[in-house]
């Protein structure tokens, strides 16, 4: 096992050490602009293509700040077990960095989320524990089930919780993506808009731009099956990776400028638009980012620029929402 210091990867500046194997490859992502399904007299839409990480989400990210400090500060050794419940793509990310790590890796997962995912957790080597959903859906209920079972099996000696909903960490882990869009707008961008699961990368890459001076209006985006920040009426839905929390842990609402609601069928649809017109090919909280981003878009109008993230490749959703 070799250590890897969490600021040594994502493009984060002041690098103590190198970073070793996939590691290396996280983050310094492309971004893109929207051509032909972005109105005439609209505002520029640019997307950051995280799916061009290692594991394609922008969690990994997060996995190897949360990960590689936790070493550091010795609240896991060498050997030992991370756990963690997770609809896949975290669980992935987690797989993929504990093995580079030297840790064992084992994801609290449901049939509710793609079982690509689940493959792709065990191709890392992680042990997939599969808590059942009602009908596919993902609801509160279920993530409430999948955390207890997750926080029991942390509790075993040898066991550590990765705590991806409260860790610090988390959130330092995503900072990064937020300087790299302002380095490749040169920090002229108006709006940065993208849904929330924790809030941990929206806070994150807020935190990044403003450490490079640019201080964007904020506006997050939910399905309209569950309106949690809206309206705190939880519903079941199949846009995986948001709208989980009625209150997101590290969500600042302060910083919002807005909420928008956007159906999810309207985000699927966006989704095989995005792939078949600009060759963005991602799931389905992209398409949400997207489909909110246009809408703010064409109210701003030309002369201002909206800045979204497709969170994903769509990989990760063959034979499954929205790619079904």
């Amino acid at each position: 096992m070799m250590h890897v210091s969490g600021d040594s990867v994502g493009g984060a500046r002041g690098a103590a050490e190198p970073a070793i194997g996939g590691l290396a490859a996280i983050g310094r992502t492309p971004m893109v602009r929207l051509g032909a399904i972005v109105p005439d007299g609209a505002a520029e839409v640019w997307v950051k293509l995280e799916g061009g990480n290692p594991t394609g989400s922008y969690k990994d990210r997060m996995a190897v700040s949360l990960l590689s400090s936790a070493l550091r500060r010795g609240d896991v050794s060498p050997g030992d077990t991370v756990v963690e419940f997770t609809g896949g793509s975290t669980g992935t990310a987690l797989g993929f960095v504990a093995g580079v790590l030297g840790l064992q890796f084992t994801a609290v997962f449901s049939d509710a989320f793609s079982d690509s995912k689940r493959q792709a957790m065990e191709a890392f080597g992680a042990t997939v524990l599969i808590e059942p959903s009602v009908d596919g859906m993902i609801t509160t209920e279920l993530a409430e089930r999948m955390r207890r079972r997750a926080h029991a099996l942390a509790a075993q000696p040898g066991s550590f919780y990765a705590d991806q909903f409260g860790s610090p960490d988390v959130r330092r882990g995503y900072a990064p993506m937020g300087e790299e869009i302002a380095d490749a707008l040169d920090g002229d961008l108006d709006v940065f808009c993208t849904a929330v699961g924790t809030g941990g990368a929206l806070m994150g890459t807020l935190d990044g731009l403003r450490r490079a001076g640019v201080d964007p209006e904020v506006v997050t985006v939910e399905p309209a099956e569950a309106p949690l920040l809206t309206t705190g009426v939880s519903g079941a839905h199949h846009v995986e990776g948001v709208a989980v929390f009625p209150d997101p842990p590290f969500l600042d609402r302060s910083v919002l400028g807005d909420v928008r609601v956007v159906a999810q069928e309207r985000a699927f649809e966006m989704c095989r638009m995005l792939a078949r017109v600009e060759g963005v090919f991602g799931g389905g909280s992209t398409g949400l980012n997207v489909c909110a981003a246009i809408d703010l878009a064409v109210e701003l109008g030309a002369g201002h620029r909206v800045v979204t993230i497709s969170c994903d490749t769509g990989l990760k959703y063959l034979g499954e929402d929205p790619y079904a």
